[in-house]
């Protein structure tokens, strides 16, 4: 009997099963496909408070997302890095006045204490202003944070795994019911019990919902954002937040070293979700704001990767797919009907320790094994226990180990491992020590971490969640690490 199944497998299930687990719960976790295979590894990979939302006076959320971009940081220092974005004046957008009121705010109503504040920038003497189009002439520079949204996911599983928590993928769900104080879970492999029950399914949370004999009190409104990936269009490390002139913005971000990455849309999405794509419109769109500010110009054709996730949005009547609410709801069943369902609704990647922190206090009346205080906000991840500004002093110390290492793997694997890189490089001396070699410094003593240690149990797991080498591997590299896993199957 376990105190807690959660249904879903991203952000917000993984937080809370962390959660959770770490305060005495026996809790299982189900996810029907992969670790973040849906939503959460198809996002902005931002930890930022949402500058958008102040137009929309969202002011709670950016308040509470605020709040959380320095304690993630502080917890996953590896995943999680600040970084600074240059949001230029364009003429016959929003005014700069307006602009600076809104940096000002953010700067200010979520307890910023080491990202440093907005300044004014002229574009002529910034390494920003270099890429871009004459006629911008003043920017406004300012801090968020960047993170590996998959990675997130996957850390968050292994540390509640590592409190005791029961994680299986692949494994959806296909039926719930009570039993007098339990639950009783079908799922393709088999039956468990749970004292209650989590729905934490992102855009299908309707969906379980339903399956569990619940009455949805919230409407929701799935929206499709889309992301294109480009070789790089600058070599600066700036991110740029952009405006277009029907109203919405979009970021290009340095990403992976020699890409950027740009997103994202906003629009309806009423298709299945098992295959969420760009739509040909949405690649033509974001490209087409790409030309609007860049010297470079890009085509469709220069796309290397896209990628699209459906965000679980309440349905508030917002007329504009941009301007329905980031925030969440969570909705406990009564105690008179029998055991508790927790059924969470929106969320995004910044809000969603917070809001598993909020979940398991909600059914900490109803759980009694649910003893333990509040404890995310202060404990490392796995690999994340170093200091915030000691990734480059980890990579140092892991090169004189591992001289064999070049310096892009050497920091490619403290960024997504952190101080976890040692479980599987151990005590290697050359390349030929960590197995078969798929190309880009990805090795079989890598692979076999990832498939023991965090459940990837196929190509794609590897090279778009676990890793986004994806993007570097031929058709042969990937092809010959399929058929390793296969293998090992």
């Amino acid at each position: 009997m376990f105190d807690l199944a959660i249904v879903g497998g991203g952000v917000n299930g993984a937080g809370i099963a962390r959660d959770a687990a770490g305060r005495g719960a026996k809790v299982l976790l189900l996810e029907a496909r992969d670790l973040a295979s849906g939503t959460s590894s198809a996002s902005t990979k931002l930890i930022h408070g949402g500058l958008r939302y102040l137009e929309h006076y969202e002011f709670g959320l950016v308040h509470e997302a605020l709040g959380e971009r320095e304690a993630l940081w502080r917890i996953a220092p590896h995943i999680i890095r600040p970084m600074r974005f240059v949001l230029p004046y364009a003429k016959g957008l929003r005014p700069a006045w307006l602009l600076r009121l809104g940096l000002f705010l953010y700067d200010h109503i979520g307890g910023r204490k080491r990202l440093p504040a907005t300044d004014t920038v002229k574009l002529a003497k910034h390494p920003a202003g270099g890429p871009l189009k004459p006629g911008f002439r003043i920017g406004f520079e300012y801090s968020d944070g960047w993170v590996d949204d998959a990675r997130l996911v996957v850390l968050n599983a292994m540390d509640a795994a590592a409190h005791g928590a029961e994680v299986l993928t692949r494994t959806p769900v296909v039926a719930a019911r009570r039993e007098g104080d339990h639950w009783l879970v079908e799922t393709s492999t088999g039956w468990f019990r749970a004292r209650a029950l989590v729905n934490a399914a992102g855009p299908a949370v309707l969906d379980v919902l339903k399956l569990a004999g619940g009455t949805p009190h919230y409407g929701m409104r799935l929206v499709r954002g889309s992301h294109i990936v480009v070789r790089k269009l600058f070599d600066h490390p700036y991110a740029y937040f952009f405006q277009l002139p029907d109203g919405r913005i979009f970021f290009a971000i340095p990403y992976e070293r020699d890409f950027t990455l740009i997103g994202t849309t906003d629009a309806d999405h009423t298709g299945p979700l098992d295959e969420v794509r760009a739509s040909e419109a949405e690649i033509e769109y974001l490209c087409e704001g790409v030309n609007r500010y860049f010297a470079r110009q890009i085509a469709p054709s220069d796309v290397v990767w896209s990628y699209a996730g459906v965000r679980p949005l309440i349905d508030d009547g917002s007329g504009r797919p941009e301007a329905a609410t980031r925030g969440y709801r969570m909705e406990l069943s009564g105690e008179g009907e029998g055991a508790a369902l927790l059924s969470v609704y929106g969320g995004k990647i910044t809000t969603y320790r917070h809001l598993g922190e909020e979940a398991v206090d909600m059914l900490a009346d109803r759980l009694p094994a649910l003893s333990g205080p509040a404890w995310t906000a202060s404990k490392p991840l796995p690999g994340g226990d170093f200091p915030v500004d000691g990734a480059q002093a980890l990579q140092a110390e892991v090169s004189a180990r591992y001289p064999f290492l070049g310096e892009k793997d050497a920091e490619r694997i403290v960024r997504a491992y952190g101080t976890r890189v040692y479980a599987w490089l151990g005590k290697a001396r050359v390349w030929g020590d960590l197995g078969q070699s798929f190309g880009w410094g990805l090795s079989e003593a890598e692979v076999d971490y990832l498939a023991g240690a965090e459940w990837a149990h196929t190509a794609e797991d590897i090279l778009w969640r676990r890793t986004k080498l994806g993007l570097r591997l031929d058709v042969s590299e990937r092809d010959a690490l399929a058929r390793f896993m296969e293998r090992g199957a």
